[in-house]
């Protein structure tokens, strides 16, 4: 027996997870918990997806195809979104090895995407090294697309996200943020090959990296005046929010005040801020807050849920300002917490989260017009689809001016999720060049800028008001213009054009 074999299997296969490991910290882990080099870490990601790459087109006769990108994607990606098991567990109730067994599941099911992927790949081994890195950038690229959009989608830790900070950040305005990806995977994939690879592609590469350096960010907008803001963050315990006796008093309580009180021309307080419906609110509850924002110089925005038992239930934002009242419904609904997906009610019910069936809100809802500025709302993780708050984008003159996110991920801890959300608020930050506030619960309610930077941001799972400044912003990026029209349809055309492109090119020599 040849025991070198399964030595040298067990080997690549800890290759394997390490990279999917590493993939992960790129893209999602708070590295500055660990060792001080801040999040997110780009070269990190590329690092990953090189060593990946290489492993698959060198190291792996002995595994199918479709199994080694099934089980690098299935580690990287439960890596990824390992605070699910806060919301199943912790606050779901759902017991312990019936938690992790569902996170695997998900990350399992979404790996088949990156499995069908690398079986695909494979179909391009006799061609030229060049070719193999292009097709490799677009089938990773489709994969990544088919999770974050089919079945509702679910993108969350995608490369892209690793990318909101180093050489590649340059190119988000024109391509958005699987079109960066891309360029990573295409990068990443070419150093993985380099005494095989052509030198113009080398070159090539090195180029891209280097003139994201030299060429900087293009202003793409201007400005439309300045606004002052005001967040209010409550630190509700998850465990009581919803509790009629301590979580919900409290709430009311603690947000009316810093409603009341708020000196800004805008204030925004979180994701179901107010707990209740408004015809179960206290007795002149809400009179009061109406009073308080009657007049045309200040603003309210603020969470909370919308409707009765006849039309149903909404999870909305509503807006006041001089006796204007203003509704956003959520548009992009979580499955399992804000509707439950068909033949799935027997998993819902070993939970105790309070779940519901909401109404869906309409796709590119009007902004809420105040001082000159047009407020775009979004809820928890909107934001993190592009393509769908780039549908407000398709005239200028209507066009959102700063974005508005109320959250709540409370749900999920106090950590991990917290800096994948803020990557995601400063992505589109980027692709639009829009400002961002955020209010949330628990963290991280910050002011981004235009330039996907964060300018002011409270301490998280902490109780506290952050006041600032934000900057409206007018005009359109290349990738706002394209998508508002097009939606992902570019993506998956020069995909299926590099794919047809590689299928007919010729073989390399033997």
């Amino acid at each position: 027996m040849n025991l070198a074999v399964p030595w040298r299997k067990g080997l690549q296969v800890s290759g394997l997870v390490g990279c999917a490991v590493l993939g992960a910290a790129s893209t999602a882990w708070p590295l500055t918990e660990f060792i001080q080099i801040g999040a997110p870490v780009w070269w990190v990601q590329m690092a990953s997806t090189c060593i990946f790459f290489w492993l698959l087109t060198r190291h792996f006769e002995f595994l199918p195809k479709f199994l080694t990108g099934a089980l690098y994607a299935t580690v990287w990606l439960a890596c990824t979104f390992g605070w699910l098991y806060t919301a199943m567990h912790t606050y779901g109730g759902l017991e312990g090895w019936a938690a992790v067994l569902a996170l695997l599941g998900l990350a399992a099911a979404l790996s088949t995407y990156y499995g069908a992927a690398t079986y695909l790949q494979a179909k391009y081994a006799n061609k030229s090294p060049a070719t193999q890195a292009l097709v490799f950038s677009a089938l990773w690229t489709a994969a990544e697309m088919a999770r974050g959009t089919w079945l509702t989608g679910f993108g969350w830790g995608a490369p892209g996200y690793a990318h909101t900070d180093g050489p590649l950040s340059t190119y988000i305005p024109y391509s958005g943020s699987y079109g960066v990806g891309a360029i990573a995977v295409w990068i990443a994939a070419t150093f993985a090959m380099p005494f095989r690879m052509p030198r113009w592609q080398l070159g090539l590469a090195v180029v891209v990296l280097i003139a994201g350096v030299c060429l900087g960010p293009a202003e793409w907008t201007k400005s439309n005046g300045p606004l002052t803001v005001t967040l209010l963050q409550g630190n509700i315990a998850q465990s009581e929010k919803f509790e009629e006796s301590t979580g919900v008093p409290a709430a009311l309580q603690w947000y009316a005040d810093g409603m009341i009180h708020s000196v800004s021309q805008l204030t925004v307080a979180p994701e179901t801020a107010i707990p209740l419906l408004p015809q179960e609110l206290p007795a002149g509850y809400f009179a009061t807050i109406q009073k308080r924002f009657s007049g045309p110089d200040v603003a309210l925005v603020s969470g909370l849920p919308l409707g009765n038992f006849q039309t149903g239930y909404t999870n909305s934002v509503a807006g006041l300002s001089g006796g204007v009242e203003y509704r956003y419904d959520k548009h992009h609904l979580v499955p399992f917490g804000e509707f439950i997906p068909p033949m799935f009610r027997w998993f819902t019910r070993m939970m105790n989260i309070p779940l519901g069936d909401f109404n869906r809100g309409a796709l590119g809802q009007p902004s809420f017009v105040f001082a000159n500025q047009r407020l775009a709302p979004n809820i928890c993780y909107e934001d993190l689809f592009g393509e769908e708050l780039g549908v407000r984008f398709s005239d200028t003159n209507t066009a959102p001016t700063i974005f508005v996110n109320v959250s709540n991920l409370g749900w999920f801890g106090g950590g991990l999720v917290i800096d994948q959300h803020l990557q995601i608020s400063r992505m589109r930050a980027l692709e639009f060049e829009r400002p961002f506030v955020s209010a949330t619960n628990t963290g991280a309610t910050n002011i981004i800028d235009h330039k996907g930077q964060v300018v002011a941001a409270l301490p998280r799972s902490t109780q506290g008001v952050l006041t600032g400044t934000v900057e409206g912003r007018t005009g359109i990026t290349p990738f706002a213009w394209w998508i508002s029209r097009f939606g992902l349809w570019p993506y998956w055309i020069v995909i299926g054009g590099i794919l047809f492109a590689g299928s007919r090119s010729k073989s390399k020599q033997r």
